[in-house]
């Protein structure tokens, strides 16, 4: 079944702003979508009408095969919501905005100070269950709207930016969770500026780019249109001098350092082997760059 299915939609704002033009997208379920776009390309629009917070000029948006146009309650039962900014009282605790949440879906109290208790402690928020939320951190604001759009156990996450503006350990905490769901059989849909983020979690991609989809595939074969990569080379050992490397394009960044491009026809094998031959010995490798924003970048400035 498909957790969401969208043909054919359009927004037109009142100044004349064409915000989607022919969007057409189908997220499995239980997939792990990434929704990708620069400022401004329309995925905030997009989320906000298959919210209903946003009204679509045309087109049909369906969730687990109800439709916004026909059963809106049903469709939202199934959809959590994690916005960019927070938007929960500022002055009530994390327990109680989190059991007021499962009250908006029709839970019995008892049962939604089980279910917040549950989300509190597994976003590590329950030792802060009666603290005001204007007093957390920002990192554990985040955590808290994920526990709050997970009160209802939706079969549909939607993270719109999760794990802007928190810290690297806290952004692989809630990695670590959201991975967890996924695997549980959670469908999410994830937008963000990470790209890291949506290479290292994602299943499937799509881009937007001035309201239009310019690109919907899986992250595997969306990276295997790349020509090049770039890799960066960590050597044991000084290097004073780069001896000829035939076939390899590889520059010197400092003494202990090595850029090697690699065109998709070259093997590492064989820059490895190439090096050892020459008495070059390396300790570590990585991507120069994200190698899904290097994708990501060509496909914009196409479209």
């Amino acid at each position: 079944m498909k957790a969401l299915f969208i043909h054919n939609l359009y927004k037109t704002y009142r100044n004349g702003v064409q915000a989607l033009v022919d969007v057409s997208l189908a997220v499995e379920e239980g997939d792990f979508f990434a929704l990708l776009g620069p400022n401004g390309a329309g995925k905030s629009t997009l989320i906000g009408i298959v919210c209903s917070l946003v009204n679509k000029t045309s087109g049909s948006v369906e969730v687990f095969g109800h439709s916004i146009d026909t059963e809106l309650e049903t469709a939202k039962a199934f959809i959590g919501v994690v916005p960019q900014e927070t938007n929960f009282n500022q002055f009530e605790s994390a327990f109680n905005i989190v059991v007021n949440q499962a009250g908006f879906y029709g839970m019995p109290r008892r049962q939604a100070m089980k279910q917040a208790q549950r989300y509190l402690e597994i976003m590590e928020l329950w030792d802060k269950r009666d603290q005001i939320s204007r007093s957390l951190s920002g990192g554990m604001k985040r955590r808290l709207m994920i526990a709050r759009a997970m009160v209802h156990d939706p079969r549909l996450l939607i993270l719109d930016e999760p794990t802007a503006g928190v810290d690297i350990e806290i952004r692989r905490s809630m990695w670590k969770f959201i991975r967890r769901i996924n695997d549980e059989g959670t469908t999410i849909i994830l937008t963000t500026h990470y790209l890291e983020e949506a290479e290292s979690l994602c299943k499937k991609v799509a881009i937007i780019d001035r309201g239009r989809i310019v690109e919907n595939t899986s992250v595997k074969e969306l990276l295997a249109t790349l020509d090049i990569e770039t890799f960066v080379l960590d050597l044991r050992t000084p290097l004073d001098t780069l001896p000829e490397l035939d076939g390899y394009e590889v520059t010197r960044v400092d003494a202990t350092t090595l850029e090697a491009v690699l065109p998709k026809s070259r093997s590492l094998n064989g820059l490895f082997g190439a090096l050892a031959a020459s008495g070059i010995e390396v300790l570590s490798m990585r991507n120069k760059s994200n190698r899904l924003e290097n994708v990501f970048l060509r496909l914009v400035d196409r479209s």
